[in-house]
């Protein structure tokens, strides 16, 4: 007797020791059932959250990805019914932003303008697509819940994961478990990213067609960066800010009079010609413009940006957004923000040539952090100690060989079915609308594919969606480009 209970009593006490292991599930699912109003009408669904595991190629776990994939109830035919598989950016950041506040059927309390709002938490979203397209919202390694296996260590291959390549590669083989598990091969797909999932999205369009055999209706990219263009300096890089400059300063009513008293949609095509038709080409002669020439561009920029022309000449025409965001509103005492420059810092010392933080991302993280870890945990019952990185540990990221761009283009060269939408704030000065404009512009140099490309932009920043007027002009820029972009029969030919 005595013996049995030692055993129990060593049994007992290493499973409480097993089960105090902070590690999360690499294969595992929680189902619940909901209830939402979307415009006005009421739809039942289903939430599944749980992780499903990357495999290298002798089929051992080398990651758990957790993803939480919504479902409309009662759909007589799922094969017809579009899938929307939705990631964020960073590269790093989890998918958060958008299931949270976006296009999914729950979203965070915040005021109308996106500001938070205590006690924290989420309500209905009654502008979530839901009603047109189920929602698969993917976490990438190390971000949300989605760990490598092992966590840490020199065991970890990071060149599998933390790249350009290496993110589209393995999340495209990820993607084929996923649709595979759902039955979801039939269905009309589609792919949104935000910042930097815009270059991941151009690259798994690809990727899914040529790697996986899966072709997709639809690429929608929202706040897109482009690597093509920022972090690489010269004329275009350099000039093509100016429009955001523009809508900033009118947003704060920086502009001259002239301007001021337009509306923003009417004075952006002026700031665009300017760019286009005469900053690239003064920049494009560097030190050998001619001075004349350097004052009218210094004087035209000032205009068109809220700066006085001696700072611009003081720095040869070309200003950082970094120090637009520091020296727009220095009079009064404010920085404005990086990816929304609607919102206000204060800094230590208004001299420097850069704000000392990003007041946006300290907004968000306030309403964000607190409600998705209520949701996932209260709402949709997974239950876990792992934190949920809204920001992982992805760095030193591969950038390397960044062909995003012609993915993009090839893939809607060989799939006729294959649309883009392009949605931007004009107040982002992270990755700008005219930036976003300059990227669909390149991605097709023949001109041929132009009628399927489509741009949005809306009056707020990199998540326009924060904003309520634009969540829901938003939404329905994205449920009207999925029902334009079903084949409803129509055949797949030029």
């Amino acid at each position: 007797m005595k013996r049995t209970l030692f055993i129990l009593s060593l049994f007992v006490g290493f499973s409480l020791v097993h089960a105090q292991e902070r590690k999360i599930p690499v294969d595992t699912v929680v189902t619940t059932q909901h209830s939402v109003t979307i415009n006005g009408s009421p739809l039942n669904y289903t939430a599944k959250t749980g992780t499903q595991p990357v495999w290298d190629e002798s089929g051992k776990p080398i990651a758990a990805l957790h993803y939480t994939y919504y479902t409309k109830n009662n759909v007589k035919d799922r094969a017809s019914r579009p899938l929307l598989i939705s990631f964020n950016g960073g590269p790093g950041s989890a998918s958060v932003w958008m299931h949270l506040a976006y296009t999914g059927p729950r979203m965070l309390k915040i005021d109308d303008e996106g500001y938070p709002v205590q006690p924290y938490g989420v309500k209905e979203n009654p502008y979530s697509v839901l009603d047109v397209t189920d929602i698969v919202y993917v976490n990438p390694a190390n971000t949300g819940y989605s760990r490598t296996i092992p966590e840490t260590g020199k065991e970890v291959d990071r060149d599998t994961f933390f790249g350009i390549n290496a993110d589209i590669k393995y999340l495209a083989e990820w993607l084929n478990t996923f649709v595979t598990r759902n039955n979801r091969w039939r269905s009309p797909k589609y792919i949104i990213g935000e910042s930097y999932g815009g270059t991941r999205v151009m690259g798994l369009s690809l990727a899914l067609q040529n790697q996986q055999w899966m072709y997709l209706n639809g690429v929608i990219m929202v706040s897109p960066a482009d690597y093509k263009v920022i972090r690489k300096g010269g004329p275009v890089s350099d000039a093509i800010s100016l429009p955001y400059f523009t809508a900033t300063a009118w947003h704060h009513k920086k502009l001259p009079a002239a301007l001021q008293q337009k509306d923003l949609l009417e004075i952006l095509p002026e700031t665009e010609e300017f760019t286009l038709n005469t900053l690239i080409p003064a920049l494009s002669k560097g030190g050998f413009i001619d001075n004349a020439e350097k004052n009218a561009v210094a004087k035209k920029m000032a205009y068109y940006s809220g700066l006085s022309e001696k700072e611009i000449l003081d720095q040869n025409l070309v200003v950082s957004t970094r120090y637009f965001w520091k020296h727009l509103l220095q009079d009064e005492g404010y920085t404005t923000g990086r990816l929304d420059s609607r919102y206000l810092g204060i800094d230590r010392q208004m001299f420097g040539g850069r704000p000392d933080y990003n007041a946006e991302i300290s907004s968000w993280s306030h309403s964000f952090t607190p409600a998705i870890n209520y949701y996932l945990q209260e709402e949709l019952n997974f239950k876990t100690d792992i934190k949920y990185n809204m920001f992982g540990p992805v760095h030193p990221w591969n950038n390397e060989n960044d062909n995003t761009r012609e993915n993009l283009r090839q893939a809607m060269a060989q799939n006729p079915y294959l649309n883009v939408l392009i949605q931007s704030g004009y107040y982002d000065g992270a990755t700008t609308y005219f930036n976003a404009k300059y990227t669909m512009w390149q991605v097709d140099p023949s001109g041929r594919m132009k009628d399927r490309f489509e741009f949005k932009g809306y009056r707020s920043g990199h998540m326009m969606y924060l904003r309520k007027e634009d969540l829901q002009k938003a939404n329905e820029d994205i449920r009207a480009f999925i029902k334009r972009t079903m084949s409803n029969g129509k055949s797949a030919k030029y």
